[in-house]
């Protein structure tokens, strides 16, 4: 075991390993992103002199939230995991650190009237007042492609990472499927309704019929592929246009789960549409999907209505 190679040197190594992984760009970054801040609290010293109460005092110092604070230890634990392969360390000590638990957000999906004003805010710009008084709007130019997205998203709950990095290839629209590489390099298979395959050949006819199939599906107004911080912003502009607090790409996944649970759809089908790797999440949709069960039962329940 080398006992001389530093942090910095140990993450380069694990970087040119990860880049062969098949991790999206955002989960690269972030875990860039924890490494800097190690270093930059701990110091550049060497990885096998790192102990448990240097990463504790790091995760305690961090004045973020849970949930980020267990994405940093998610971090660490992959390049301990990797250190531990390459026998630049004797224990992998971020075991010995527990997970912090993140905190339930609340789960608040859509309504139907909520996605038709969305789908309008981005057929059309803001309101203005046009010479001689008149209140008017313009078509947006990139309303196919927003609207495919929108529909994308709901039609599917996939991630937002899954659908920036999507190439032409990945969709059929012949079979109605599309192919998504999520966390951990898994690879999944998922339906389009007749719908959203219409709104994503409406935008390819539009915007991207000089395309290749390994070019990426969405891009932005210069022609470069869309990102993330792209689509939050432009899910936001959509939000504000439309009076809708809240719209980001995980609410449409949060959405699609509790509309395909109401719907008749099961828990471990969900579960692998998407790619989670446990059923916890899918039992908070089909918590909330069964509050919703009972409500409508005791409204429309004719022993109580016609109290018999």
């Amino acid at each position: 075991m080398n006992n001389h190679i530093t942090l910095t040197q140990a993450i380069g190594g694990y970087e040119l390993a990860f880049q062969a992984r098949h991790l999206s760009e955002h989960t690269l970054l972030d875990y860039k992103n924890t490494y800097r801040k190690l270093v930059e609290h701990i110091g550049d010293i060497p990885i096998a002199s790192v102990t448990r109460h240097h990463i504790v005092d790091f995760l305690a110092a961090q004045t973020v939230s849970n949930k980020t604070i267990l994405n940093y230890h998610t971090g660490l634990s992959a390049l301990w995991t990797w250190a531990l392969s390459e026998h630049i360390v004797a224990e992998h000590i971020i075991h010995q650190v527990p997970r912090p638990k993140p905190e339930k957000p609340d789960i608040i999906p859509f309504t139907e009237s909520d996605i038709k004003a969305i789908l309008n805010a981005v057929e059309h710009t803001k309101l203005y007042t046009a010479r001689g008084g008149s209140i008017v709007s313009n078509t947006r130019r990139a309303a196919s492609r927003d609207r495919a997205i929108i529909l994308l998203m709901l039609d599917t709950g996939m991630r937002a990472t899954e659908l920036c990095e999507l190439a032409l290839h990945q969709v059929d629209l012949r079979n109605k499927r599309v192919s998504v590489w999520g966390k951990g390099s898994k690879q999944r298979s998922l339906p389009l309704s007749p719908r959203t395959s219409q709104a994503i050949w409406r935008y390819i006819q539009a915007e991207r019929t000089e395309a290749r199939a390994g070019d990426p599906l969405f891009v932005t107004s210069t022609g470069l592929p869309l990102d993330h911080h792209q689509l939050l912003r432009l899910l936001k502009n959509a939000g504000q246009r439309a009076s809708i607090p809240g719209v980001h790409p995980h609410r449409f996944r949060h959405t699609f789960a509790i509309q395909y649970l109401r719907n008749g759809g099961d828990g471990f089908t969900l579960q692998r549409m998407l790619g989670h790797s446990t059923m916890e999440m899918v039992r908070t949709y089909l918590q909330i999907a069964q509050a919703d069960l009972e409500n409508a039962h005791r409204r429309a329940s004719p022993v109580d209505n016609w109290r018999l």
